[in-house]
């Protein structure tokens, strides 16, 4: 007695149709494509202004750069302590308690986090390029003005958040797409 014969795969159903985007992704995704043309636009800039200068001159760059990041983490860190202050559920290093305390603890992560990325990729490229002082520059004023939008927004969610974010987070891919560019180049 034979089995019977496998019965044949079923058809491949067609993949189900895309979601709308909310209201909220919409706006993430307006500040993300506005902190990106910006952060190209800083970029070409950076490269039609920039000049051969010397290390010294690089790392002098850098440096404002890097006080620039510092002093943004450093305002994260006591407007952390502030709240906690202000806080008596949360004078006592409470998390979760004080949903003003929580807000400036995510800022303050995410300031660190972008601050040591961005960091890394202005020393590569101050280390890697002759012409690297004009971008870090203007990417170091995007980091500014990207803190001061991410912060103010970010009590009133993703949408208003998103464009400041950006113009952290992409200055600091620009510039280690331009360390690497300037190492194969």
């Amino acid at each position: 007695m034979s089995e019977p014969a496998p019965s044949p795969p079923a058809p491949a159903s067609a993949p189900a149709p895309a979601t709308p985007m909310s209201r909220a992704q919409r706006g993430v995704a307006r500040g993300i494509g506005i902190g990106l043309g910006l952060t190209l636009a800083a970029a070409i800039i950076g490269y039609a202004r920039s000049y051969a200068a010397t290390l010294d001159a690089r790392l002098f760059t850098l440096g404002i750069a890097a006080l620039t990041l510092g002093l943004w983490v450093a305002a994260a860190i006591g407007d952390v302590a502030r709240r906690r202050y202000g806080s008596t559920n949360a004078i006592d290093g409470g998390n979760g308690i004080d949903p003003r305390v929580d807000a400036a603890n995510a800022v303050l992560r995410n300031t660190a986090e972008q601050a040591l990325l961005a960091l890394l990729a202005y020393g590569a490229l101050t280390l890697v390029s002759d012409h690297a002082r004009v971008p870090v520059a203007l990417f170091a004023a995007c980091f500014s003005a990207g803190r001061l939008l991410f912060w103010t927004g970010y009590r009133d969610g993703a949408e208003a958040r998103a464009l400041g974010f950006a113009l952290t987070f992409y200055p600091s891919v620009a510039a280690l797409l331009m360390a690497a560019l300037a190492l194969v180049g």
